[in-house]
């Protein structure tokens, strides 16, 4: 069969494993009485939240709004759970509450002020969700704490009540269940998730800041020092990279139970939260430092070094960018030259998965209708399994990731070596970060590395950013002395096709005609549940192509008609592949700036300040 009509293996687009944005590096600063939220964990057994809230007295009217989207770029109607809300006043005289839409509700009488009281249920794990159990608790708190309209910049203090004993506290708010935990406004406080219960914890210092390490694991046998140890590689070669340290103590929260049908990470101003299954970890023992090294970079890009339109945050509504190829894209660009230089990986391993990646976004029919910028503004549409096929959209983190590559080559070459991507964000960083400002999304990108160049970049933009050109690969690698070569190799073929949402098992998007997967009873729409006894992550494909033509598979799946296994053996298939090789004569000054790409330096080898 054409590229453009043959069953594609299995893959998904990465739509959650880094994941979106939420609340400004500069909060406005905090206005009006202080807000008072009140958080009862007695209900564990039914995952119910009693929240009250303490307004002041002010308006006679006051608007709660719950946020509709929070951590991913999906509108997920966190009111879904809330089952009552209630109000009376401060002498306890019942007060009027209305319905305005679906997520916000109106305090009527309210001039003296109103205790407000609300039932919601917390049942969703992994980084992006709300979570209360026996075990433990967790809660990105924008998804469980209503806030009032017209005091959104007030300062906020959470307290939590009904504490299950030897709980503990880990977040990035200053505070403690006595007094609890303070925040300037609400923007800062739904920035800084919590975790309750009884974790393991380590830490370290690196350049004058403090990191914790938060470990809620299934499993007594974490290796907290290896964690560690893995930490303070990375932290050291990206605040290296940018040359700064904008905070004192930085929290990794790290949720690794056995099973987990979701995964990844999620960034926030001073912490991140990750979940990754143990079997997930098992089968790729690298996982751990990519996420962690992508989501720590995410401090500046995205969340100090940020885009005007996320500004300010909408949460009634999707708040549209076209400038996540480069807050998500470029993450990952710089997340991989930290591996490599902090020794996570080699020359020829970073070849080899830059080359995979520009493979599968080449193999995308999609390449060639949607742009990155288009990509950016369509995240809200990944909730959509079709959306997510290789046919209708290109991922952002795929594509942006390269164009940061690419923009680094074409810096070090139009500067002769002197100027590359980490000049970029270090000019960004201090330009806008620093400064309190929020750069124009793509033209802010364009102007900032015509600055540090003195170069024309309109026309690169315009092609790759904007456009849907092809990229010519060649023409930017042969600057260090490589190139691109097709390969043909014999691979492993399930016969189906996978997507797959953030906190969801993978879906079956398309099973190939006639194929050994249709005839074991495959369909379109089944949830893959376990692959040769493990459950499904999102390394099912990794697990895959660790097969044989031939092997079997055994897999677990669920649809409509209940639960059931099948199994059958893998057929196989010729597919082309792109390999980053050297030249056939590489050039001193190719290797020159080859050396120096790969290693954050100038032309001349001297480290950058």
């Amino acid at each position: 069969m054409s590229a453009s009509s043959r069953m594609w293996p299995i893959f998904w687009i990465p739509v959650i494993i880094f994941s979106s944005i939420l609340a400004a590096q500069t909060p406005a600063q905090s206005l009006g009485p202080r807000i008072r939220y009140t958080v009862s964990l007695k209900d564990q057994v039914h995952h119910c939240l009693l929240v009250k809230i303490e307004i002041p007295a002010g308006s006679d009217t006051h608007d709660l709004q719950l946020p509709v989207w929070n951590a991913t770029y999906q509108v997920r109607d966190f009111s879904q759970f809330v089952n009552w809300v209630h109000a009376k006043s401060p002498s306890g005289q019942p007060l009027h509450v209305s319905l305005v839409d679906k997520s916000r509700w109106r305090i009527s009488d309210a001039k003296d002020g109103a205790n407000v009281e609300y039932e919601i249920v917390a049942n969703e794990s992994g980084p992006f969700g709300a979570e209360l159990n026996q075990h433990h608790a967790f809660f990105n708190l924008a998804e469980v704490l209503m806030y009032p309209v017209d005091a959104r910049n007030n300062s906020m203090l959470v307290r939590y009540i009904d504490v299950p004993a030897g709980w503990r506290a880990a977040t990035a708010l200053p505070g403690d269940f006595t007094f609890g935990f303070t925040a300037k406004n609400y923007d800062t406080l739904v920035d800084s998730p919590i975790e309750l219960g009884t974790f393991q914890e380590t830490g370290f210092d690196e350049g004058g800041s403090h990191y914790r390490i938060i470990v809620d694991a299934d499993s007594e046998e974490i290796n907290l020092a290896s964690i560690g140890s893995m930490l303070s590689r990375i932290v050291g070669a990206e605040t290296k990279w940018m040359n700064d340290h904008p905070f004192d103590t930085y929290v990794f929260l790290y949720h690794l139970p056995h099973e987990s049908a979701g995964g990844g990470g999620m960034e926030h101003a001073f912490s991140t939260a990750i979940t990754l299954s143990a079997p997930s970890l098992s089968n790729n023992p690298g996982l751990l430092a990519d996420v962690s090294a992508h989501e720590f970079f995410h401090l500046w890009n995205v969340k100090r070094i940020r885009p005007q339109s996320l500004e300010p945050i909408d949460y009634t509504r999707e708040n549209y960018t076209n400038a996540l190829w480069f807050s998500e894209g470029f993450t990952s660009t710089v997340a991989s030259y930290a591996l490599l230089q902090a020794g996570f990986m080699d020359e020829p391993r970073f070849l080899t998965r830059l080359s995979a990646t520009i493979t599968a976004l080449e193999q995308m029919p999609a390449y060639s209708t949607q742009s990155a910028e288009e990509s950016s503004l369509d995240a809200w549409l990944e909730k959509y399994s079709y959306y997510r096929s290789p046919e209708r959209s290109i991922s952002y983190y795929d594509k942006g990731e390269l164009i940061g590559v690419i923009l680094d080559l074409q810096l070090r070459e139009a500067t002769h070596g002197a100027k590359s991507l980490r000049d970029l964000f270090q000019y960004m960083n201090q330009t806008y970060a620093k400064q309190g400002r929020f750069f124009d999304d793509s033209e802010g990108v364009r102007l900032a590395a015509e600055t540090i160049s003195g170069a024309d970049f309109k026309t690169f933009f315009e092609k790759y950013v904007a456009g849907t050109e092809e990229i010519p690969w060649n023409q930017f690698f042969r600057t260090v002395g490589l190139q691109l070569a097709q390969v043909h190799t014999q691979v492993p073929d399930a016969g189906f096709s996978v997507t797959r949402n953030f906190n969801e098992y993978p879906m079956v998007s398309a099973v190939a005609s006639d194929s050994e997967a249709e005839h074991a009873g495959l369909a379109v729409g089944d949830e893959i549940l376990e692959v040769n006894g493990q459950p499904a992550s999102r390394d099912l494909a990794r697990r895959i192509a660790q097969m044989a033509p031939g092997d079997t598979l055994h897999i677990k799946i669920r649809n409509r008609q209940g639960e059931r296994k099948l199994q059958w053996k893998l057929a196989s298939f010729e597919r082309e592949e792109l390999q980053l090789q050297d030249l056939d004569t590489v050039m001193p000054a190719q290797k020159s700036r080859r050396a120096a790409w790969l290693k954050g330096e100038d032309e001349i080898g001297t480290v950058k300040p």
